[in-house]
């Protein structure tokens, strides 16, 4: 129960990597507020916390990157945890698939609201009052494409590598007020909802790495305990990497 006591804010939980840290947090005590696009899918994220005895409630949020819809959940996240968030979890993004040249303005456009803009009024939104009590958590999820440099996904890997950045930037804003703000970037997840009996496309990234294939979402929500607790006190502005090594180290073949 190491997140006894503690509210908490995940966006994009309504699946994969956002949904095992919105149960992780809950199986640590934490009241979760489960956010997302579906209705459905966030009150199934909620019914199965509350059945393992957790707390959680769903606030439905389509996050498009204006300020208004940011500021707008965040209000009724607060409202809904008893008026504070100490704990926010900028997971929710897209990704397109498109080489540079077929990525048209309106795509570059919804990525870039999704993936920065969207947390970034978030955050400017939870960490004034965060800092004003001087104490509060925020996690970042980025991702290795935006430090191994790969000729698919250009768009997408920008917009993490944006992500990183603003999280070392709002450490030095927020952190000398008791704000720590750190990031996760993870490796290629294998997600629930995919047959184990099809190979993921995204194995072949794996090879060569001391893993030697892809993770699972918990294993990221381990990272998102880690970051959110006591045990973390000391760590700011960082990204850890939870990638099976592929940023790290390479496993050459003998």
């Amino acid at each position: 129960m190491r997140l006894q006591g503690k509210t908490a804010l995940v966006t994009g939980a309504t699946s994969n990597i956002g949904r095992a840290i919105a149960v992780a947090y809950a199986a640590e005590g934490a009241h979760v507020v489960v956010s997302g696009r579906s209705k459905e899918r966030g009150e199934q994220v909620v019914a199965d916390i509350r059945a393992a005895g957790g707390r959680a409630d769903f606030v439905q949020a389509d996050l498009d990157g204006s300020a208004r819809v940011s500021h707008a959940l965040a209000e009724e996240a607060g409202r809904v945890l008893g008026g504070r968030i100490d704990i926010l979890v900028n997971n929710a993004g897209i990704f397109p698939g498109d080489s540079t040249a077929a990525t048209d303005e309106e795509t570059f456009d919804r990525v870039y609201a999704v993936n920065v803009k969207a947390p970034y009024f978030l955050t400017g939104a939870v960490a004034p009052a965060m800092a004003a009590r001087g104490d509060g958590v925020i996690i970042n999820l980025g991702s290795w494409v935006a430090r191994l440099g790969l000729g698919i996904g250009t768009l997408y890997a920008s917009t993490k590598g944006a992500v990183e950045t603003l999280t070392r930037a709002w450490s030095a804003e927020y952190g000398p007020a008791g704000v720590r703000v750190n990031a996760i970037s993870p490796g290629v997840i294998r997600t629930p909802d995919l047959d184990p009996a099809v190979p993921h496309p995204g194995e072949v990234m794996m090879r060569g790495t001391p893993a030697g294939g892809s993770g699972a979402p918990e294993a990221i929500a381990h990272a998102a305990v880690y970051l959110a607790g006591d045990e973390s006190a000391f760590v700011h502005g960082t990204v850890i990497d939870v990638d099976g090594g592929r940023v790290g180290a390479a496993v050459i073949a003998v």
